[in-house]
């Protein structure tokens, strides 16, 4: 086997497929609350939703847990999906409508390259909403390899962004 593969620079996660127990409960939170938009549904089991009209970023499905109970805390799977938004500006915006709306932030992280809000999904799947510093403001340390860390948001500076 080559061990030297590395994956393309340019290469990036397209999309992610959670399964959910409420179709109709699901799609009220990401469509309703994060904003996505509704591309289609697909029969009355699954549907596909896009942010500016991509065919997906999320696709949501109950073929093998509708009615069922979220997956264990503990155990193997997914831990979160990851949404990157645009700017700051754009993260500090959504996080205004999730504190309007008073739906549970479960976590608020600066990572040095990123600052990150963490929520769950009405199915217990964890999201982490987040913008990425531009690269050249990315922490390094003094052999100029990265250097990310975790420490509090400043959730009031964030929220400064809209001003």
């Amino acid at each position: 086997m080559d061990t030297n593969y590395k994956v393309p620079g340019q290469t990036s996660i397209g999309h992610v497929h959670l399964k959910v127990s409420d179709l109709k409960r699901a799609l009220e939170f990401y469509t309703g609350i994060l904003g996505f938009e509704l591309m289609q549904m697909y029969g009355d089991k699954a549907a596909f939703l896009s942010a500016g009209g991509y065919h997906h970023h999320i696709g949501l499905n109950t073929w093998y847990s509708q009615g069922m109970g979220p997956a264990p805390r503990t155990g193997s799977g997914l831990f979160h999906a990851a949404i990157l938004y645009p700017t700051r500006k754009d993260l500090a915006a959504i996080l205004q409508r999730l504190l309007d709306l008073g739906y549970p932030i479960t976590g608020a992280s600066d990572h040095g390259v990123s600052e990150a809000i963490y929520l769950n999904d009405p199915d217990n799947n964890g999201l982490e909403l987040y913008w990425d510093r531009p690269k050249e403001q990315w922490p390094v340390v003094a052999d100029g390899s990265l250097n990310m860390f975790t420490e509090p948001l400043d959730v009031q500076g964030l929220l400064k962004e809209l001003e």
